[in-house]
C-alpha cells in the first residue's frame, strides 16, 4: 500500500480536477460570481469529506457509480458553510486556509452569492449523474439535503452553537451542537460513498457508526487545536472559540480528557470497520490522520 501522504495527494488532485470540471470557469458570465466561487473552493483544503466519500465506497465495492460527483457535492456544501461562517454576522474572520477570507477579496454580498451558489451547484452536481439509477440518486440528494439542513443537519448546529455562545459549558449541549454542526456532513460523507457503491444495510450501518465516531474526533480536536496551535499553523485565527465565549470540548472537559476522549472516538471509529477487512484500510488510516493531526 503506498505511502498514506501520497495516497492523499493523489485523491486530492483528482478531486481538484472534477471540482474543476462541474464548476463554472472564472470567464463564466457573471464572472464576478464564479471568481468568487473558485477563489474558496480552491482555497488549499484538505477535501476530508471527499475523500471519505470515495473510501467508503472503495470499502464496499470496485463499482460505485456517482461517486466523484457525490463527493465534489460535499465538498462544495463544506465550502459554502465556510465562506458564510467566516462572514463579519458570524464568526467575523478575515484568513481562511492562510488566505484573506471570500468576503475580504470579494465583499459581503458576493461572498453570501458565492455560498449560496456553491450549495446550489451541489445539488447540480448530484442531479447531473448519468450512470447512476433515480433511486439512489435521490437518496444521495436526500443525505446531503438533509445533513446540511436545520433538523439535526450543519444549519441547526451552527444556529445552535451561535444561540449558546456565552453560556456555561454545558457536556449535553456540546454534544447536539456538534453531532449537528460538524459530524452530520461526515458522517453524510460515508453514507453517499456506501449509497454509490450499493451497500446492503449492515454494511451501510457499520460506515455510518465510523462516521458518527470519526466526525465527533474531528470536531474535538478542531477545538484542541483552537487552543493549542497559533494562527499561522492552523491558516485561521487561533483562540476563536474562547474569545466568542463557544462551548467547546476544552471549556467542558479540559485539555487533556479532551484529548483522551478524541482517541477513545478514533478506537470506535476503528471498531465500526470490522466487517470490511483489508477493504477498509485507507479509511482506518485517515481516522488515525484526524486525530493526529496539527491544522
Amino acid at each position: 500500500m503506498t505511502d498514506l501522504r501520497a495516497f492523499l495527494s493523489g485523491q486530492q488532485a483528482l478531486i481538484d480536477a472534477a471540482l474543476d470540471r462541474f464548476t463554472p470557469a472564472e470567464s463564466t458570465e457573471p464572472v464576478t460570481i464564479h471568481k468568487a466561487m473558485r477563489y474558496s473552493l480552491f482555497a488549499g483544503g484538505k477535501r476530508i469529506r471527499p475523500i471519505l466519500c470515495l473510501q467508503a465506497a472503495a470499502a464496499v465495492s470496485d463499482h460505485a457509480p456517482g461517486a466523484m460527483n457525490a463527493a465534489c457535492s460535499l465538498e462544495m456544501i463544506h465550502t459554502y458553510s465556510l465562506i458564510h461562517d467566516d462572514l463579519p454576522a458570524l464568526d467575523n474572520d478575515d484568513y481562511r486556509r492562510g488566505k484573506l477570507t471570500c468576503h475580504k477579496v470579494f465583499g459581503d454580498a458576493m461572498a453570501i452569492l458565492a455560498g449560496d451558489s456553491l450549495f446550489t451547484l451541489a445539488i447540480q452536481t448530484l442531479a447531473v449523474i448519468e450512470d447512476l439509477d433515480a433511486a439512489r440518486t435521490v437518496r444521495l440528494i436526500r443525505e446531503l439535503s438533509f445533513a446540511s439542513g436545520t433538523v439535526d443537519g450543519m444549519i441547526g448546529g451552527q444556529v445552535t452553537d451561535i444561540e449558546s455562545e456565552r453560556q456555561k459549558p454545558d457536556a449535553e449541549l456540546l454534544d447536539r451542537i456538534h453531532r449537528a454542526k460538524t459530524g452530520a456532513l461526515l458522517r453524510a460523507s460515508v453514507r453517499m460513498g456506501a449509497i454509490c457503491a450499493g451497500a446492503n444495510e449492515s454494511e451501510a450501518e457499520a460506515l455510518s457508526r465510523y462516521g458518527e465516531h470519526v466526525g465527533l474526533a474531528f470536531q474535538i480536536v478542531d477545538d484542541v487545536l483552537d487552543v493549542e496551535e497559533s494562527s499561522e499553523a492552523l491558516g485561521k485565527t487561533a483562540g476563536k472559540d474562547a474569545a466568542q465565549g463557544k462551548i467547546t470540548f476544552p471549556a467542558v472537559y479540559g485539555l487533556a480528557r479532551s484529548r483522551e476522549m478524541a482517541i477513545e472516538e478514533c478506537a470506535k471509529a476503528h471498531d465500526a470497520l470490522a466487517p470490511f477487512g483489508p477493504r477498509a484500510a485507507r479509511l482506518h488510516q485517515i481516522a488515525d490522520l484526524i486525530v493526529d493531526r496539527k491544522s
